[in-house]
């Protein structure tokens, strides 16, 4: 199906890339742009995340598969209809026949008529449109099982659609308690595997010993015990989408275990010789940040990578505004039959203290005291001392002045952190002079054991030549 619209907007990409793009890549009707690396073609892409676009991915200069690894996010995005560069030869290696494969709409052998290369790129154009056309109505409409109308929350859903419809493994960062299971099963039933089953393991719930018969299952005398076969959670999986929860607490000979099923597409049950492929589409999600943890070697960066093609971050529940009222109606109108009374809301001080509490167990959190509320409940209101959370009506909020003398604080601390506390260096980061950042020093009481402090003795006059080039964003910032 040929786009037949004018402006049309198609992104090339090369590894050799000139200044302006190939001669024979101008088409009537098409807006070419050309992205230098993996940060400008995301740059390009994400900008108009809702806009449909073609890209012309040109291989014959050579791509690594650590090059074509970086590339994920762009490759996964839906609202890109990638299309492939090719030489014929090309067709021979693994990694170009899986990247066509996985992420594209189709192929050409380069150079090609200009009538060619403009049916198949108008046809993944028209695919882009669709998927855009379809992820909005489905955004619109929310995603069962998840509630909340934030813009954090707004955005989870349009990410998650777009996820749906792409056959990527997905990986959902977040802390713990914010729903990454909900997500994950909210991404299966939009999904065209939503028919089949969804199989859920969380790896940090399982002793050490045992996660390998559960994920790949075992034959009969595998082990002492092992009375029968068993199907593991990959294999009971077959055909829909498999969950691995805390992937972070999967220990280190599982993970290579894993990346191989991963890689392969196979694996073999513990005590079994014969090999059993299966199509699975994995989610993983955990509350540890895993680059800390590939940094100290508790978690394979390989096996990282191939989990995390696209991520998706889970907002915690202190960031997402009016959804704590309507979670926390949710959760009174499951649990109000628990109670001896009947309950019509929360009180005002109820409503105050669920929106000043930072929330560390989150969502979880929130029901868990919704639920404890409407049990301990001696009113027909819910308050703050029944939620377990300290009133904060009656406190008197910060003045304009004291919330911009916070955020100033913080960001000449975090300068000075990140600078060992070199003025110089802190004051050019923050975009003003030395001097001034002194006086901001003193004005705020911050406090640095640096020696490249202006001295208190420095006058005005001796200290003008370096406050002329001062613009006026920083005699602002001086005078907060």
């Amino acid at each position: 199906m040929a786009d037949g619209g004018a402006g049309r907007d198609l992104v090339y990409i090369a590894r050799a890339g000139g200044a302006a793009p190939p001669a024979w890549l101008t088409q009537p009707g098409w807006k070419v742009q050309q992205a230098p690396d993996v940060r400008g073609l995301l740059k390009i892409v994400q900008r108009r995340a809702d806009h449909p676009f073609a890209a012309l991915l040109d291989l014959r200069e050579g791509f690594s598969e650590a090059d074509l690894a970086a590339f994920g996010p762009a490759l996964a995005a839906s609202n890109v209809g990638w299309v492939a560069g090719i030489r014929t030869d090309q067709l021979e290696q693994p990694a170009v026949r899986r990247l066509i494969r996985d992420y594209c709409y189709d192929y050409l052998t380069l150079p090609c008529p200009g009538n060619v290369l403009d049916t198949v790129l108008g046809h993944a154009h028209g695919m882009a449109r669709l998927a855009c056309a379809s992820a909005d109505k489905r955004a619109s409409t929310g995603l069962e099982g998840i509630i909340g109308d934030s813009p954090g929350m707004r955005a989870l859903a349009r990410t998650l659609c777009k996820a749906a419809m792409t056959e990527a493994p997905v990986f959902i960062a977040g802390e713990t308690g914010t729903g990454k299971e909900l997500a994950a099963m909210a991404l299966h039933r939009n999904s065209r595997r939503s028919a089949m089953p969804f199989v859920a393991i969380n790896c940090g719930a399982i002793p050490h010993a045992l996660i390998q018969s559960e994920l790949f299952g075992y034959e009969r005398g595998a082990f002492t015990g092992a009375q029968q076969r068993k199907l593991g959670r990959i294999e009971m999986a077959n055909g829909g989408t498999l969950f691995l929860d805390e992937i972070g607490d999967l220990p280190t000979e599982s993970q290579a275990a894993l990346l191989r099923f991963l890689q392969e597409g196979t694996f073999q049950r513990l005590g079994g010789h014969d090999t059993i492929r299966v199509d699975v589409r994995v989610v993983s999600a955990t509350h540890h940040d895993l680059e800390a943890a590939i940094a100290q070697g508790r978690f394979r960066a390989d096996l990282y990578h191939r989990l995390c093609v696209l991520r998706v971050q889970q907002p915690p529940l202190r960031e997402r505004g009016r959804d704590i009222d309507l979670l926390a109606a949710h959760a009174l109108g499951l649990y109000s039959g628990e109670g001896q009374r009947v309950i019509k809301g929360f009180a005002p001080c109820a409503r105050a203290a669920l929106h000043s509490y930072e929330w560390p167990g989150n969502v979880r959190e929130l029901i868990n005291r919704v639920r404890q509320a409407v049990v301990m409940c001696e009113g027909r209101l819910i308050t703050a001392n029944d939620l377990g959370i300290p009133s904060t009506v009656g406190a008197t909020p910060p003045t304009l002045e004291e919330v911009r003398d916070d955020a100033t604080r913080r960001a000449v601390e975090d300068a000075l952190q990140r600078n060992q506390g070199r003025l110089v260096d802190a004051a050019r980061d923050l975009g003003i002079s030395r001097v001034t950042l002194y006086r901001l020093l003193q004005r705020l009481g911050a406090r640095t054991d640096t020696d490249d402090a202006i001295p208190p003795r420095m006058t005005a006059k001796a200290a003008a030549p370096e406050r002329r080039g001062n613009d006026r964003r920083e005699r602002r910032l001086a005078s907060a």
